[in-house]
């Protein structure tokens, strides 16, 4: 399925577009879109003020972006934990049905849905849910390829990415697990981290896209 200007605004926001520049390079990679559809689609953001482009480094959401980005976001995320919560979808699996449904949810069901799930503050993915009619801002995170060898690290949000999460669920990575970095292969190589229970190598793609918080020995956030 092509992506659509939501899908855009919704993946600019996940790789910090609000408060950072965020270059195609980045889109082309999360949509899995050519370099051309992304100009294209660029292009008729700007237009509609929905996204600043700066040559060279990239594009950012602009005020109602991010406010348009944010109703998606709650919508979206907010049937994502239901799904996994009542319906024993994983982690994987919601996404495509999760973007479905927020397309027909108005505000009122979501004010409801997240009055049943007991107001949930993040998704099976590790991502913010917006209050209702609030702009969100993600935690400022650092990605598994940021950091060096001997580093324990757990696993805080991932990337809502069809590709990225089956291939997570492929090599039995989750959120909130905790690891140590072991290796760091050469050129963009994959990246081996393990804990008492496995081992895995993790591709330079996938790790680009798994945000994590360095902790301590004691297993607290540095």
């Amino acid at each position: 399925m092509t992506p659509n200007r939501e899908d855009y605004l919704k993946l600019i926001f996940e790789l910090g577009g609000d408060e950072t520049k965020i270059n195609n390079k980045q889109i082309v990679s999360g949509l899995d879109v050519s370099a051309a559809s992304v100009s294209e689609m660029i292009s008729k953001l700007v237009k509609e003020q929905l996204v600043e482009h700066s040559p060279y480094q990239g594009v950012q959401l602009t005020e109602s972006g991010l406010k348009k980005a944010s109703t998606l976001i709650r919508k979206h995320r907010l049937w994502e934990v239901f799904l996994v919560e009542h319906l024993n979808y994983s982690w994987n699996e919601v996404h495509d049905d999760a973007e479905v449904l927020e397309h027909v949810t108005s505000q009122t069901l979501a004010n409801r849905l997240s009055e049943y799930l007991n107001k949930p503050k993040f998704c099976p993915h590790g991502g913010v849910i917006p209050e209702d009619d609030q702009p969100v801002h993600e935690e400022k995170r650092q990605t598994l390829i940021d950091y060096p060898v001997g580093t324990t690290i757990r696993i805080a949000r991932v990337l809502d990415e069809k590709e990225l999460l089956d291939y997570l669920v492929s090599i039995d990575l989750n959120i909130h697990e905790e690891y140590q970095i072991d290796e760091i292969a050469a050129y963009e190589g994959p990246i081996s981290i393990s804990n008492k229970q496995k081992r895995l190598a993790v591709s330079y793609k996938a790790a680009s896209t798994i945000f994590v918080d360095p902790i301590n020995e004691s297993g607290e956030l540095k």
